[in-house]
C-alpha cells in the first residue's frame, strides 16, 4: 500500500502518538504524561509553527491522542464522522506548503494554531486519504493478548498483526509453548 509521502508521515506520527497511551506503550506508562516527555517525543519529529510547552498544550495533545486512538477502532463510515468533526472543529482550510526541506504538502491550519489542533488536523487529512482509498483495514489494533498498540499496515499483502517485533515474538513464544505442551500431553 502506498499513500502520498506526507500522508504516510502523518499516519506514522499518529501511530507513535497513539502508542504513548499506557495500554499501548512499551513501558506500560503514559509516555507523554509530562511536558518534558511530550517535548522528547516532539524532538523526534519536525513540527513547524507554534509550540507552547505548557500544561494546556499537553492536555490538548492528550485529547488528540485519544481521538486518534478512537478513529483506529472505527469502521469507515464512523471514521468519516470523526474525521469530519476534527476538521470542522479546527475550521480547517487546506493549502499547500513547503518548508523545512519538505516539498509541497498539505496543511490546513495556520502555523500559530495550537499544537494539538495541528496534530489533529494533520492526522485527519491523512485519514481522509485512507478513507477515500477504502483502506481502513490498514489501521488496526495489535493482536497481542495484552496490548492495545496501534498498527499502520503499509505492507503489500496487509498482513501485519503486531505493533512491534516484541509483541510478535512474545505471541510466537506463547504459541510455541502451547504446541510443545500439547505434544507432551499426546505422548
Amino acid at each position: 500500500m502506498q499513500f502520498a509521502h506526507d500522508t504516510e508521515e502523518s499516519l506514522e506520527f499518529a501511530v507513535e502518538l497513539g502508542n504513548t497511551d499506557p495500554g499501548a506503550s512499551r513501558s506500560g506508562t503514559d509516555e507523554i504524561a509530562t511536558r518534558e516527555l511530550l517535548a522528547e517525543l516532539l524532538g523526534r519529529y519536525v513540527f513547524s509553527g507554534r509550540i507552547d510547552g505548557d500544561d494546556e498544550e499537553l492536555r490538548d495533545v492528550l485529547r488528540t491522542r485519544d481521538q486518534i486512538r478512537r478513529v483506529w477502532t472505527l469502521d469507515r463510515d464512523a471514521a468519516v464522522l470523526e474525521v469530519n468533526g476534527m476538521l470542522e472543529e479546527a475550521q480547517a482550510m487546506p493549502y499547500l506548503a513547503r518548508h523545512d526541506g519538505y516539498d509541497w504538502h498539505l496543511h490546513a491550519t495556520k502555523p500559530d494554531a495550537p499544537l494539538g489542533e495541528r496534530m489533529r488536523v494533520e492526522a485527519a487529512l491523512a485519514l481522509t486519504d485512507v478513507i477515500r482509498m477504502d483502506e481502513m483495514q490498514r489501521l488496526r489494533i495489535c493482536e497481542a493478548d495484552d496490548c492495545t498498540g496501534l498498527i499502520l499496515d503499509l505492507s503489500r499483502n496487509g498482513s501485519k498483526r503486531f505493533c512491534s517485533a516484541r509483541c510478535g515474538s512474545r505471541m510466537n513464544m506463547i504459541a510455541f509453548r502451547k504446541r510443545k505442551g500439547a505434544q507432551g500431553q499426546e505422548g
